[in-house]
């Protein structure tokens, strides 16, 4: 099975860039490789071992080296898919739905939650998500947000990804953009700043937005009456400016988001959650 990556590869005093298929047949079972496009040329591209490869020739045998750590560093890594939306959208269940069909399909998969996820990020979700509405002002709930999406990412999400799992997180980035954000009045150039030095380069590969009515949302987190209900409690016209964000997001990165019709059924929202997974993402790799 071939897999298309982009490897960046510095050479000399420049750099260039090629567009490589990969596939695991060939001499000695290392990585074979065929330029699509881009900038490398005849020897920099033979299959690694090959007799007329570049072996005397130490700038193409390093950069040989160097396109082989790339591809082999983008095949490795895993996939990182997040859940968004607002209340009572039955997130939550899908995310353990769509972990057992890729665990049935031999990938390793990491199931997780924000805020949350890493004991430390558990203890300040404890923090955000319990008291009074008034508790906090957004923009204290930004930073403790990021606070604990730093901890998440350092403990558990980049080393999953870095190890080839799928990681499946219920919220990330885009839930602070939507409740701390467009919702609660925190300024979008803090949030962008804070993305920027936090999130690194850990970004989601897809994400799935799941869209519902607000009211209907708030009907079904009502009725699960759990002990995390502060931003329940912030009433209709917050929840609907939380609905209108989350649209916007999904509409301006069309590529990375995918909307999800949460009214529907739990089977029949699982199965366009599985759709947009192995359209996108599943068997790429």
């Amino acid at each position: 099975v071939s897999v298309d990556v982009i490897a960046n590869v510095m050479f000399g005093h420049g750099s260039c860039s090629c567009q490589v298929s990969v596939w695991r047949t060939g001499w000695d079972s290392n990585p074979r490789w065929a330029c699509t496009h881009g900038g490398f040329q005849d020897r920099c591209l033979k299959p690694l071992g090959h007799p007329s490869g570049t072996r005397g020739h130490s700038r193409a045998a390093a950069l040989d080296k160097g396109v082989e750590r790339a591809i082999l560093a983008a095949v490795a890594r895993g996939r990182f898919i997040t859940f968004e939306g607002g209340e009572g959208a039955g997130k939550s269940t899908q995310v353990k739905r769509l972990a057992a069909r890729l665990a049935a399909d031999g990938l390793e998969v990491v199931a997780t939650r924000e805020p949350g996820g890493s004991p430390g990020a558990e203890a300040i979700r404890d923090l955000v998500l319990n008291g009074a509405a008034d508790r906090w002002s957004a923009t204290t709930e930004t930073l403790l947000m990021y606070a604990a999406r730093r901890d998440h990412i350092e403990r558990v999400i980049r080393p999953a990804l870095a190890r080839g799992a799928w990681v499946i997180c219920d919220r990330f980035a885009d839930s602070t953009r939507a409740y701390q954000g467009a919702a609660g009045g925190t300024p979008a150039g803090l949030i962008e700043t804070l993305e920027r030095h936090v999130l690194g380069d850990v970004r989601p590969d897809l994400t799935l937005v799941f869209d519902l009515p607000p009211e209907i949302g708030l009907s079904r987190a009502e009725a699960r009456a759990g002990s995390e209900m502060r931003f329940e409690s912030k009433g209709e016209d917050f929840h609907r400016r939380l609905r209108e964000a989350f649209l916007a997001i999904a509409e301006a990165e069309p590529r990375r988001c995918v909307l999800i019709q949460a009214t529907e059924t739990m089977d029949r929202v699982e199965a366009r959650v599985w759709d947009a997974v192995t359209g996108r993402l599943h068997g790429r790799g």
